[in-house]
């Protein structure tokens, strides 16, 4: 799968977790990319290949400036990747609301004037709320965050711009991803780092629950998404398909640096509400994007283990 080879690919959130393995993943494909960067942006995560990319200094909230990069650079492939809102301390609401569907509704505005291939917006699994049952892309949204419910209004933008301008989109909607460059106050970096200080990790409970996704599994989403066939505003939900509980996680961690440490409970709960079940239904990334992870937890988790160990350096 090379889709993206010879190909204009335009990333916003480039400097971000996902969005940075996504740069890497498409140069590696021979794609032409171009990212946007803030003044206000750590690029830690991409330093080392900034000479290898187009570099537009913007903002995806103010229409006028991103319309002006769009025009330059006429890309044929968008990966929506901004957001504000995805761990507990970011909680302007402002922000949220200006990032999420301010920006999200200023790129879409932008593609009207595009020979667009394929906007890809990147979802949240946050949309759904609190289920009891695998999500599915038809189920109810409920949010229970500001940032769930923006993103679930900019997934209803991108739906209902793909169905009255003939927008080709698609949202991905991502559950938990894990890997290199994470975040270090993110689960699975924390433990990762606390063990290799020889130091016992903390979590806030070893029963929370998610539905855990290693990042190139996601990545293979994304260019599935590129082969798609007459992209009509779809969601997908792009998950493992599996539950972990926190502790299963971290015990496994533990377990594969080989280390003596035990983990304690103490970490103050990071959002108000957590859900008694949280799994996604992967059925029709299955069917209709002809993908699903390759990784179990534990190969994702060998695999991160194996980068941070290389790496650690970076979170120093």
């Amino acid at each position: 799968m090379n889709s993206l080879n010879g190909k204009k690919v335009f990333i916003t959130g480039a400097t971000g977790f996902v969005g940075s393995n996504l740069v890497r993943r498409a140069l590696s494909r021979g794609a032409e990319v171009y990212i946007t960067i803030r003044n206000t942006s750590d690029t830690w995560r991409i330093r080392d290949i900034l000479t290898d990319v187009t570099i537009l200094p913007t903002d995806i909230t103010s229409f006028e400036k991103i319309q002006d990069s769009l025009r330059k650079v006429q890309p044929e492939i968008i990966f929506h990747m901004a957001v504000y809102g995805g761990n507990a301390q970011q909680n302007m609401i402002k922000e949220i609301i200006e990032t999420n569907i301010g920006g999200t509704v200023n790129l879409l505005r932008c593609c009207r004037t595009l020979n667009l291939d394929l906007f890809v917006n990147t979802g949240s699994s946050s949309e759904y709320g609190l289920k009891n049952h695998p999500m599915k892309e038809s189920d109810l949204l409920d949010p229970v965050t500001d940032y769930g419910a923006a993103k679930a209004a900019a997934t209803l933008f991108c739906r209902s711009h793909a169905k009255s301008e003939k927008i080709p989109v698609i949202t991905l909607r991502l559950f938990s991803p894990y890997g290199p460059y994470e975040q270090k106050s993110r689960l699975v970096p924390s433990v990762i780092l606390a063990a290799l200080q020889k130091t016992s990790p903390v979590i806030a409970s070893r029963q929370f629950v998610r539905d855990f996704i290693f990042i190139d599994d996601v990545l293979d989403a994304y260019e599935a998404a590129t082969l798609l066939k007459n992209p009509a505003g779809e969601i997908f939900n792009i998950g493992s398909g599996q539950q972990q509980t926190v502790g299963e996680v971290t015990d496994t961690i533990i377990g594969l640096l080989g280390k003596e440490v035990t983990a304690h409970t103490g970490l103050p709960q990071a959002w108000k509400n957590e859900p008694p079940s949280w799994q996604a239904d992967i059925q029709r990334a299955k069917s209709d994007l002809h993908w699903e992870p390759r990784y179990s937890i534990r190969e994702g988790l060998a695999t991160t283990v194996d980068w941070f160990k290389m790496n650690k350096t970076l979170y120093l």
